[in-house]
Parts: C-alpha cells; sequence; structure tokens
C-alpha cells in the first residue's frame, strides 16, 4: 500500500480526499471539507481550545490557513452573533477531527458550509500534532491544500514560485465609513480599519462610545470632520511595515488626540514612533498566552493572533514606556506614552473567546479621553 492511500481506507467518497501539501516537501493526505477548490497561504497554528468561529472570522488571518492544536473542530458549529467580521477572509482549516454535526441551539450553520460559501478550503484527518511540530520547528511557510491525486512535486514546485501578498489591509478593511452609536454615548472614536474584530467595536460601546469606522487609507483631515474625542488603530493582516498611510495617521494624532492600537495597531505605533517590527519565526496564536504588567506585577492570561512583533531593544531610545512583556520569549506586548496619551497592547484584551481580565485597557483609554474632555463633547451628537 502506498504512503498515499495508507490515510484514506475510511473516507468512504473519492471526491473528499484532498491534500495538504507543505513548502519543505512534507504531504499529508485526509478528508476535505469546506470548499473544494485549492489555496496556496502561508500556513500557522492556533492553539486555542475554543473559539474556532471566531479564528475563522478575524481579518487578521487574511492570507493564512490555520493548523488548530485541538483536535475536535466542529461540533457546536457557528452562531449569527459571534462573528469577529462581515466576510471570511482565512483560506483554509486545518484539523484533526472535523464534526459536521454540530450539538448546540444556538448554531445556525455548519463550519464547513461557511468555509464552502466563502472559498475556505479545510483538511481532517490528518496529523496536526506533526504539522504543529513542523511549524515549530522550521517557521511557519507556504502551504497548499488541494486534491489528493496531484503529483506532489508539482505542488511543491507552484509552492516555491508563489509569493505572498502585501495587500492585505486594502483587502479586509471597509471600503466605506460606518457607524456603531450606542446608548447614552459619552465619547465619540474613531477606527482606523485595518481588518477590525467586531468585538473591539462592542467593547468600545460598551464603555459609552459612539463609534465611526473609517477604511485604513482615509486622510487625518477627513477624520477630524467627525471630530472625535480620540483614535484607535485596529489589527489586521500582514507586515505592519505595508501600510505606510496608518503610520502617517499616528503621527499626525499623536499629541492631538489620545490614540489606542492593538496588534496590528500596536505594530504600527511602535513604527510611528521609531521602533523596528520583524517577522516572528511561528508568531503568537491561542488564548492562554502569559504576559507579564510590568506596572503592576501582575501576570494576564492572554489571547493572541500575530506573526510580527516590535524589536524590543528599538524601543530604548523612543518615548514609548515599555508596560508589558510576554513571559514565554520576552517579546514586547504593551506600551504606553503617557504624555501625548497613546496606549498600545500587542495581544486582544477584546477577545471574546479569550480570557476577560484585561478590560483595564479600555478603561485607561477611556481615561485619557475623559481628561480631553469627551464627555463634554459627546452631548452634540455629532453623529
Amino acid at each position: 500500500m502506498s504512503d498515499r492511500s495508507r490515510y484514506i481506507g475510511d473516507f468512504g467518497y473519492e471526491e473528499k480526499r484532498r491534500m495538504l501539501v507543505l513548502e519543505n516537501g512534507r504531504y499529508f493526505v485526509g478528508k476535505g471539507f469546506g470548499s473544494d477548490e485549492t489555496r496556496i497561504a502561508e500556513i500557522v497554528f492556533n492553539t486555542s481550545m475554543v473559539g474556532y468561529q471566531e479564528i475563522l472570522s478575524d481579518p487578521s488571518y487574511c492570507g493564512q490557513m490555520v493548523v488548530m492544536s485541538y483536535p475536535l473542530i466542529g461540533n457546536y458549529g457557528l452562531a449569527d452573533e459571534d462573528y469577529e467580521s462581515k466576510g471570511i477572509y482565512m483560506s483554509g482549516f486545518i484539523v484533526r477531527e472535523y464534526n459536521d454535526s454540530p450539538s448546540n441551539f444556538r448554531f445556525t450553520k455548519t463550519l464547513s458550509e461557511v468555509m464552502r460559501d466563502n472559498g475556505a478550503a479545510g483538511i481532517s484527518r490528518v496529523d496536526t500534532r506533526e504539522i504543529v511540530r513542523i511549524i515549530r520547528n522550521e517557521g511557519a511557510m507556504r502551504a497548499m491544500i488541494t486534491d489528493a491525486d496531484r503529483d506532489v512535486s508539482e505542488c511543491v514546485a507552484e509552492l516555491k514560485a508563489y509569493s505572498l501578498p502585501h495587500d492585505q489591509v486594502s483587502r479586509v478593511s471597509s471600503k466605506n465609513i460606518w457607524y456603531s452609536r450606542t446608548k447614552n454615548p459619552e465619547y465619540n472614536v474613531a477606527v482606523v480599519d485595518c481588518g477590525v474584530k467586531l468585538s473591539m467595536i462592542k467593547k468600545l460601546n460598551a464603555h459609552s462610545a459612539n463609534v465611526v469606522v473609517v477604511p485604513y487609507n482615509t486622510p487625518f483631515e477627513e477624520i477630524m470632520r467627525f471630530k472625535p474625542d480620540g483614535i484607535f488603530f485596529s489589527n489586521g493582516p500582514g507586515d505592519p511595515e505595508d501600510v505606510p498611510e496608518v503610520k502617517e495617521l499616528v503621527l499626525k494624532a499623536r499629541g492631538r488626540l489620545p490614540v489606542m492600537g492593538i496588534c496590528l495597531g500596536h505594530q504600527i505605533i511602535g513604527l510611528a514612533y521609531g521602533a523596528k517590527t520583524y517577522k516572528m519565526k511561528f508568531g503568537h496564536r491561542g488564548a492562554n498566552h502569559p504576559v507579564k504588567n510590568l506596572l503592576t506585577g501582575k501576570v494576564e492570561i492572554t489571547s493572541q493572533n500575530h506573526s510580527y512583533a516590535i524589536d524590543k531593544s528599538s524601543l530604548e531610545h523612543t518615548d514609548m514606556r515599555l508596560t508589558h512583556v510576554n513571559l514565554t520569549d520576552n517579546e514586547p506586548e504593551g506600551m504606553l506614552d503617557e504624555v501625548n496619551k497613546v496606549i498600545s497592547i500587542q495581544y486582544h484584551p477584546e477577545s471574546a473567546a479569550g480570557p476577560e481580565d484585561s478590560d483595564y485597557l479600555f478603561d485607561n483609554f477611556i481615561g485619557f479621553l475623559k481628561e480631553n474632555g469627551g464627555k463634554k463633547h459627546a452631548k452634540e451628537n455629532r453623529y
């Protein structure tokens, strides 16, 4: 029996045989779900035990396919209220065991149905532990989900010739301005959409802020027409160096309005202050990363999703104060400029699928808005 055929003895129907091929020549044959189209993307892994719907709908995964280290995926389906964005931008899901019969009174569609409708390919019944080890040892790399009968050497050649995209933010950012209002608003916040998660908008609304969401390349003068009390720079996919327009917005906003950035927004704020960023070997992705708050000495368990990080040594000669570090690798996780009222955080304090002990970061941002007179301004009901 060939190496390829031994994987597929119990699949039941031929058309679902699919293959995952890695850039290094390794391949895994399994059972397909979602879209039957061939997909090429960067392969990464996530260690979360729950939250696969939030992962699927997180725009930060644009241009990537995700290996879930937890073995059982799909068992509670997808619920309309739990999406993190209005679109699905992930290229593929790799799981050990896929459950297509959810047990959840809230579910409206299965994972496979949503992936198929949005062109995301999936493969199950592969050794996800081995795939995660490969990524940990060799780093994130190009990968392909395709038909199982294709020639592996041809797939590897196609992978090596494939160029990873650099336009992910433009693909996921909203094309038009939109609003999210709350009852009895006290503040108005402009969110620069680099791939914003809806839970960030909900968190700002819960802190008494009306929100206007603007595309990533909106000119600063146009943002100021909304007379915001503060500007929020969202998460998003890709290299922070690929969006100089957002860095320019940070430079123009700094000192004029309070600023907060999360994930990609954090990295871009670092670049605006003169720090440097780099691509990590395999990134941070999961819901249980320990982060130390250097201001309090407390350790927070955090939700994370990023490939790039700020070079800690490059912060030394900037006006940013390091406030948080990752306890697994000592990478910067938070920064603060108290003079200009700028907060930036690498992890996800808003995460609906993760821990909830980081809400104080939004409280700190709202405190800066209040110091700037936001409560007075909100009475004007500008939008």
